[in-house]
This record gives structure tokens, C-alpha cells and sequence, in this order.
């Protein structure tokens, strides 16, 4: 793999870790909604990775293939007075889980300062070898 090579790969996940920290932004944003625009009550979101073959075909970048909706039940909350209580007076809150949404967030943003760091690396030593010849 050429040095030049570094930077698509680098920047394919740069470009998967920014979508990644929209969505966890999303989710924590919305994790205290009772309802979306759509009016149904918001469910966490996750993004789905996959492996993409660059162009010389001797490395690998990532994309993001989906951003699928997670499965588990929402939080059944009391609270009879709220105006979007059922008849037993439960809300239903979104299943965002806030702890997990940092975590993910922490990782997303230390995988793209590291893609940044390759991509850094990279180019200084690109241009030290462009100083050799002299």
C-alpha cells in the first residue's frame, strides 16, 4: 500500500466516525423526547459498519452501510399527568441509553482524531521524502 493510499482510507473513516457522532448527537438529544416528528415516540439509533475495498484493491476503507433503529422496548414511565400518558398513565420515553450514547461518542471521536493523526503522519512523511532528493 502506497503512502498516498493512507489518505482515502483514513478519510473513508473519518467519514464513517462523523456520521457515527451524528447519530449518537441525535440520540442524545432527543433521549428525553416523548415524541418525533414523525409523532411516534423517538427510538436510539445506531450506525452499521462495513468493510470497502478501495480502488488499487491491496486496502480497505469503511462506509456506513445503514443507520438502523434499536429493537429494545421504550421506558415505560408513571407519570399521569404528562399529556402524553396512556390510560394506566405511562409514557412511553425513548430507549436511549444517555451512559452508552457518551461511550459511543468517546469512541467515534478517538477513532477520528487517530484517522486525523495517520492522516498527519502520513503527509510528514511524504514530505520528508521530498526533502531527500535535495
Amino acid at each position: 500500500m502506497s503512502l498516498f493510499n493512507i489518505f482515502n482510507v483514513a478519510g473513508s473513516a473519518m467519514s464513517a466516525q462523523s456520521q457515527r457522532l451524528n447519530v449518537v448527537s441525535s440520540n442524545i438529544a432527543n433521549a428525553d423526547s416523548t415524541t418525533s416528528a414523525d409523532g411516534k415516540t423517538y427510538r436510539a439509533k445506531q450506525v452499521e459498519f462495513m468493510a470497502q475495498p478501495m480502488t488499487d484493491a491491496t486496502s480497505t476503507g469503511v462506509r456506513v452501510t445503514r443507520v438502523v433503529e434499536d429493537t429494545s422496548p421504550l421506558k415505560m414511565v408513571f407519570d399521569p399527568k404528562h399529556p402524553n400518558a396512556d390510560e394506566t398513565g405511562h409514557v412511553a420515553m425513548p430507549n436511549v441509553n444517555v451512559v452508552e450514547e457518551m461511550v459511543n461518542m468517546i469512541s467515534a471521536s478517538r477513532s477520528y482524531q487517530t484517522n486525523v493523526e495517520t492522516m498527519n503522519a502520513a503527509k510528514t512523511m511524504l514530505l520528508k521524502t521530498l526533502t531527500l532528493g535535495q
